[in-house]
């Protein structure tokens, strides 16, 4: 395993090993395809893919070029074999066949395609109509369905399952789930006790044990290393999702987004002056600051689940540590202890690196939390949890939406207050339906339809007991 990712082996299970299982099929999916490679990305891989494959591993094994999967030709390369990385998804496999049919002019190459997490027979009966399928060598499938984030967080990176499974009645998201949960009892032993809250970990604990039964050779001989396996439906709280997030992690997340463990932020506070006087002179403005945020970066493990208040004083303790420790070189006097202070110069040089690099992204975050506009949100957060008045009109809402503030921070807000009053009286659920249509526009009344439909906005029940 690479340095890099040896944090992830670092919690009670590792989860390296699910990371060097996912980069042992790549590389197979990889050695199966003969000649130079280029690969062809679907843009929503790419990220998920640096977090079990990096570049140096892609070279290793024959890939020289890459590009993003798009419309029309591919640009010009000498490449033998030309390998798609793709969901199976149908507007893609029109941009498959756009590649193909330019690149194939050239009878010497090679095409391969390669679903992620699942090909399915839509995708292949799409490549059939567009009269591509027989140019290719291989069509399988890149089982990357459960992604290694950190030593104690896997992701299947599936943004649209709650809506499939509620909204849409498509269910495939919670076979994934069922999959991946099988990949994990392969690596790490049979779970003994299942247990689920919500029909959708029903159907999810049922997949499993079916599982079990068709392919009992598969049964792992591993000594279990997970004792439980708790399976919670988002619909069992649908509250939470809708509530600001009030730790570091969390509102890092909150204002700035994290997407596979990385985040973007602006990039003046990490400028020195330097840097900042030669940007100035080139007239280039300066790109963001990308930010890797799992528990290799120590000082990040202690403060991500800290609430935003107590970030300050932790990264004010560890600043005044590590200059401590740093001076004690002025303290060594024999080469014993000058040797042992070198020793540790690296890891306090990273320390000091790393508290001035969240100094930057408290203060970020400062900025934003101790402004009117979030306190006014809380506050308002607050009071709806505490069922303050709840029967009516929020004096906040009602504001925001006459100042028409973000319409997706007022939806928040709204299921907020509709889920800690047990529902809305009709006469209150009408009158934000109207302020959101007058102020927002007709098409929002589809957003509130699709609202009601998954259990967000509700009717108060009219049952007395």
């Amino acid at each position: 395993m690479s340095q890099s990712s040896g944090f992830l082996s670092n919690g009670r299970v590792d989860i390296g090993l699910l990371r060097q299982s996912l980069r042992a099929e790549f590389i197979e999916c990889l050695t199966r395809c003969d000649g130079s490679k280029a690969i062809v990305w679907d843009d929503k891989l790419t990220s998920p893919f640096t977090l079990v494959a990096e570049y140096t591993l892609l070279k290793a094994h024959g890939v020289d070029k890459m590009y993003p999967l798009r419309h029309g030709a591919l640009p010009s390369c000498e490449m033998q074999h030309i390998i798609f990385l793709s969901r199976p998804k149908l507007a893609n496999m029109e941009m498959i066949a756009d590649n193909i049919r330019e690149a194939a002019k050239d009878r010497l190459k090679e095409f391969s395609v390669f679903f992620v997490p699942r090909k399915t027979m839509l995708c292949e009966r799409k490549l059939e109509e567009l009269g591509v399928y027989g140019n290719l060598t291989h069509i399988d499938e890149y089982n990357l369905d459960i992604i290694p984030f950190d030593s104690d967080l896997l992701s299947l990176e599936q943004p649209l399952s709650f809506r499939e499974c509620y909204l849409e009645q498509d269910y495939t998201s919670l076979f994934y789930v069922a999959r991946s949960l099988m990949t994990i009892q392969a690596l790490y032993g049979t779970i003994p006790s299942l247990v689920g809250k919500g029909p959708c970990s029903k159907q999810v604990i049922d997949m499993i044990l079916r599982m079990r039964r068709e392919s009992p050779s598969q049964k792992s001989s591993v000594m279990p290393q997970i004792d439980n396996l708790i399976l919670l439906d988002r619909s069992a709280d649908l509250m939470t999702p809708m509530l600001s997030q009030l730790t570091y992690e969390g509102l890092v997340d909150e204002i700035f987004g994290i997407s596979n463990c990385s985040v973007r932020l602006p990039p003046e506070k990490f400028l020195t002056s330097e840097q900042e006087e030669k940007n100035a002179a080139s007239g280039i403005a300066a790109g963001p600051k990308v930010l890797v945020l799992n528990s290799a970066d120590e000082m990040f493990g202690e403060l991500r689940d800290l609430n935003y208040q107590a970030v300050g004083p932790l990264l004010s303790r560890k600043a005044k540590r590590v200059t401590s420790q740093m001076e004690e070189r002025h303290e060594a006097k024999t080469v014993r202890q000058l040797k042992q202070f070198v020793n540790r110069l690296p890891h306090l040089q990273s320390m000091r690196q790393a508290v001035s690099t969240h100094t930057s992204v408290a203060e970020l975050i400062k900025e934003r939390v101790f402004s009117d506009d979030f306190m006014n949100t809380l506050r308002a957060e607050q009071e709806l949890c505490g069922c303050v008045d709840t029967d009516r009109v929020h004096p906040l809402i009602e504001t925001l939406i006459a100042k028409k503030a973000p319409i997706l921070k007022v939806l928040r807000l709204i299921c907020v207050h509709c889920m800690a009053n047990n529902g809305f009286k009709p006469k209150l659920m009408d009158f934000y339906r109207r302020e959101i249509i007058q102020t927002y526009g007709f098409h929002h009344l589809v957003t509130l339809d699709t609202f009601e439909k998954v259990g967000l906005l509700f009717n108060k029940s009219s049952t007395v007991y």
